[in-house]
């Protein structure tokens, strides 16, 4: 998994956001055991500390579970998971309306402009880069 963080949040926030992404988007699979909080701290160069913080939020949203001496898991819950997308999903939605309301667009031209980029297929197919 590739970590990328910036200065706008908190890094545990970050942390839990994409280990979220990994989960909807199938990188960590469901029912799947996750790398060690030690490991997984390594692999984004952060403290195990911070990166116990992010595991603990995700277990009391209930997308990882643990078992005492077998680890941490991702849940197989199709519902909590459909959830978190859709979470996720609308947090973009509203970071993306509240950068256009700044940049000046009303309601008609934001779903014009997202119309136009539709109808270019580029959203549809993934040519954007997601």
């Amino acid at each position: 998994m590739r970590w990328l963080f910036s200065n706008d949040a908190p890094i545990y926030t970050q942390l839990i956001e994409q280990i979220k992404v990994g989960i909807v988007t199938g990188g960590f699979p469901r029912g799947e055991r996750l790398p060690s909080v030690r490991d997984l701290a390594t692999e984004a160069g952060v403290n195990p500390n911070t990166m116990q913080r992010a595991m603990t939020e995700l277990e009391r949203d209930g997308l990882v579970y643990s078992q005492r001496t077998a680890g941490r898991f991702v849940t197989e819950d199709e519902h909590m998971i459909e959830q978190a997308k859709r979470g996720l999903a609308e947090r973009h939605i509203k970071t993306f309306l509240a950068s256009m309301i700044r940049l000046g667009f009303r309601r008609e031209e934001i779903l014009s402009l997202l119309e136009q980029e539709t109808n270019k297929g580029g959203s549809i197919d993934g040519s954007y880069g997601m």
